[in-house]
């Protein structure tokens, strides 16, 4: 039995409310002023110390207001965070925690009419927000966000697009491989949502006045969340569409494309993509060898192109699945804090904190 952690975390956290224009108007009505939860390291207000901002991107379902709370057997993440500060293994930074929960169910942390320009609201309204009220280390060599499944994929994706903006990136589990991870899930879909009248809204309608949501319908409405986030249609109602006929399940090859034009499988193959990620401190990608969505395959073919083009990386796998796997924050946080240490001059780096990168 694992051993529950009873120390309450050391640090402050700050409750931020932000008014993101990014978000307004989006086609689900979600609110656009959001929440971010701030933890601030045992220490900050008695000193005059400039630390890292470290930017935890939740999974889908999740948000960034549940990684600050208890969980049985487990850590928090500010708990994690002061446990690794106190043994050696990192410094203190401080760590951002931005509800980014949609009606949907969650987040792929891409701009949308639909779900709303969440990778503008990282960058345009969460960092100039933070940096403002806090004592944090300038420019993106003090900067580095990090992710599971769908918060990786977010992760990864800020690296290969906005890589002038983030010093240093961790990916575990991060959603890739497309044909893999949901082309299955497709005609179980259109199964639910044929119970619905074969219609999203009468779906949606259905669900909202549900007691609780079943793993089928949580499917369902997962893979109209990525509907949404890879190939939104506002002129479908609430811009949402399978890239499948509804009657067949025959894939549309065109909307199936433009899909696949946010796999970091084909957006790796873009030269600007390798760029990007060649110009990062730092760049750690980490699945499980079991994991249930296929996600294993993605990565490694991903980490195959990664090492022709000659992207200097790190990359892990662990034998476990796809669920509970926070525990693998041990290895990824102190990674990251280091890839930005490195890339701040004059700081010296204890040989046993030197991340290892390769081809």
């Amino acid at each position: 039995m694992p051993v529950h952690t009873f120390t309450q975390p050391r640090g402050e956290l700050v409750n931020l409310s932000i008014d993101a224009p990014a978000l307004r108007d989006n086609l689900l009505g979600d609110p656009h002023v959001r929440t971010a939860l701030v933890y601030l390291p045992e220490g900050y207000r008695r000193g005059h110390q400039r630390y890292p901002i470290f930017v935890d991107l939740a999974s889908f379902s999740g948000s960034g207001l549940k990684r600050v709370a208890w969980a049985a057997f487990s850590e928090s993440v500010p708990q994690r965070l002061d446990r690794l500060v106190a043994a050696g293994k990192m410094g203190p930074v401080i760590a951002v925690f931005p509800d980014c929960f949609t009606s949907l169910g969650g987040n792929q942390y891409v701009d949308s009419p639909v779900t709303g320009r969440w990778d503008s609201f990282l960058r345009e309204a969460l960092l100039p927000r933070v940096e403002a009220e806090f004592r944090v280390r300038p420019g993106r060599a003090g900067r580095a966000v990090y992710g599971k499944s769908s918060g990786g994929y977010g992760a990864l994706v800020q690296g290969m697009r906005h890589a002038d903006v983030w010093g240093a990136i961790a990916c575990n589990s991060g959603d890739m491989g497309f044909d893999l991870v949901y082309r299955p899930d497709l005609p179980r879909a259109l199964d639910v949502l044929a119970r619905s009248g074969g219609t999203v809204a009468g779906f949606l309608d259905r669900i909202a006045g549900s007691a609780k949501l079943g793993g089928a319908d949580f499917q369902a409405l997962t893979m109209l969340a990525m509907a949404a986030s890879y190939d939104p249609q506002p002129n479908e109602p609430l811009g949402i569409r399978l890239p499948v006929d509804p009657h067949t399940c025959e894939l549309d090859e065109a909307a199936w494309q433009r899909w696949l034009a946010h796999d970091p499988l084909r957006m790796i193959d873009e030269q600007d993509c390798q760029t990007q990620l060649r110009s990062l401190f730092g760049l750690y990608l980490e699945v499980g060898s079991r994991d249930q969505y296929m996600l294993h395959y993605g990565a490694r073919a991903l980490v195959r192109k990664l090492r022709a083009a000659r992207v200097e990386h790190v990359y892990e796998e662990f034998p476990d699945d796809h669920n509970n796997t926070d525990y693998r924050l041990d290895v990824s946080l102190p990674y990251l804090y280091t890839a930005l240490e490195r890339a701040t001059p004059g700081t010296p780096i204890p040989e046993h904190l030197s991340p290892r990168t390769g081809f």
